[in-house]
C-alpha cells in the first residue's frame, strides 16, 4: 500500500461530527478529533492521515489547491462556489434543501414587475431563476436573511431550509423548492492520480459505511 500522507479537510460544525463518527466506524481512531481543543490539524494515529478543520467554502479551496486531498463539504458550499475538484460521493447526511420563501399568503409570481430576492447564496440564487427564465433582482445578505421581506428590502428569499421552524417563526412560507443539500465527498483531481491506492481506499471506506447505515 502507498505510504503517502493524506489530509482530510472537514466543514467545522454538524459535518465535521457526523464525519468525525464515520471515521471512527470504519475503524481509525479518532480520540484526538474528539478532544481537539482549539487545534485546526489533527492525525489520525498509525495511518498517516491529517484531518483540517475549516469553513465551508474554505474545504474547497484547499481541496482545489490540492493542499487536502480530500473534503468533506455541504452542496450547498458546492453549488455557490463551484471549483476543481471531483464530486465523489454523496454522503447523505446534512439532508436539507434550498428553498424560495415568501411572506405568508403572498404570491412571489404575481404582477409583472421584476421582484426582489435576498440570499447568503447569490449564484445559486441566479442559477434557479435564470433556468426558470425570470428576471430578478439579487441582494445579499450575511446575516438573518428572513428579515428582508419583513421589512420590505425582497419579494422573497432563497435560503437553506431544514425544518422550516425559523420562516414559520416569521410569518414566511416556502413557495418553491430550489435544491435538495447533502454532504458529499469531494477529491481532489491531482491527488486521485498521484496518491490514488490511498485515496481511494480512504474513499470506499467512508462510502461502505454509508451504504450499510443508510440499507
Amino acid at each position: 500500500m502507498e505510504n503517502k500522507k493524506v489530509r482530510i479537510a472537514l466543514t467545522k460544525g454538524r459535518i465535521e461530527s457526523k464525519a468525525v463518527d464515520i471515521l471512527e466506524k470504519v475503524g481509525y481512531d479518532v480520540l484526538e478529533l474528539r478532544n481537539k481543543g482549539r487545534k485546526l490539524i489533527l492525525s489520525i494515529p498509525g495511518e498517516n492521515i491529517e484531518v483540517v478543520l475549516a469553513k465551508a467554502a474554505d474545504v474547497i479551496t484547499y481541496v482545489e489547491h490540492g493542499v487536502c486531498d480530500l473534503g468533506i463539504v455541504g452542496r450547498d458550499t458546492i453549488m455557490e462556489h463551484g471549483g476543481k475538484f471531483y464530486e465523489i460521493a454523496d454522503l447523505n447526511f446534512g439532508i436539507c434543501k434550498f428553498a424560495l420563501a415568501v411572506k405568508k399568503g403572498t404570491d412571489f409570481f404575481a404582477g409583472y414587475g421584476v421582484k426582489t430576492v435576498a440570499t447568503k447564496y447569490p449564484n445559486v440564487t441566479r442559477g434557479y431563476f435564470e433556468k426558470k427564465g425570470i428576471d430578478v433582482d439579487i441582494v445579499k445578505i450575511e446575516g438573518s436573511v428572513e428579515l428582508a421581506p419583513l421589512v420590505g428590502l425582497a419579494d422573497g428569499i432563497v435560503d437553506i431550509v431544514e425544518t422550516g421552524t425559523t420562516l414559520k417563526e416569521n410569518g414566511l412560507e416556502v413557495c418553491r423548492n430550489v435544491a435538495p443539500i447533502s454532504a458529499r465527498l469531494i477529491v481532489n483531481t491531482v491527488s486521485l492520480k498521484l496518491k490514488q491506492e490511498r485515496v481511494l481506499e480512504i474513499v470506499d471506506l467512508i462510502k461502505n459505511e454509508r451504504i450499510r447505515e443508510n440499507s
